[in-house]
């Protein structure tokens, strides 16, 4: 059965840190939901009971920071693909912070620092839900894949900002992404 709380607990605080990878969904007023798998060490950060942020790396989209320009609801999934079954969904308001940002600075220091980070993704959870997670099978943590690591290495910064400039200022259903201007 689900379970609502108001906030992560320390309990669930410590099942998200266990994680490997999370999902996040969201969607604009037409179009695609989006849906994308998260992960990558030290990429995901709970900064209170009720916020946490995680760092939007360089990819073939940038949908959700097209949808959060939009529409701020946002919801993040994490799985017990080890252990005890769970299910913990978080739903709030998120938006992008670019490095233009005045709070990218006071952020990114919590996380790894990762090649390729585009933008910060803060949420402010409104609702947390536990379910119990039966039917996700178990499976075993193998290792991080390193390719998207190595590809960015290899770009560099102007490399990856000509990749951003061709491939992420829009999203795939054409809504501005915000990464160079508001």
């Amino acid at each position: 059965m689900a379970t609502g709380h108001d906030h992560l607990d320390e309990k669930l605080q410590a099942f998200i840190g266990k994680q490997k990878m999370f999902f996040v969904a969201t969607a604009g007023s037409q179009g695609r939901v989006n849906l994308s798998p998260k992960g990558l060490d030290g990429s995901f950060a709970v900064l209170s009971p009720n916020r946490v942020a995680f760092l939007n790396l360089t990819g073939s989209g940038n949908e959700t920071a097209a949808h959060l320009r939009l529409y701020p609801r946002i919801t993040l999934m994490f799985c017990a693909f080890e252990g005890a079954p769970m299910i913990l969904r978080l739903y709030g308001k998120g938006r992008a912070i670019h490095r233009r940002n005045a709070e990218w600075e006071a952020l990114i220091g919590v996380f790894t620092d990762l090649p390729g980070k585009r933008q910060i993704v803060l949420i402010e959870i409104e609702e947390v839900m536990t379910a119990c997670g039966f039917a996700v099978p178990r499976m075993d943590f193998v290792s991080q894949r390193e390719k998207l690591v190595d590809w960015a290495e290899k770009k560099g910064d102007a490399g990856l900002e000509d990749y951003w400039r061709r491939q992420n200022l829009l999203s795939f259903d054409g809504t501005p992404t915000g990464l160079f201007e508001d």
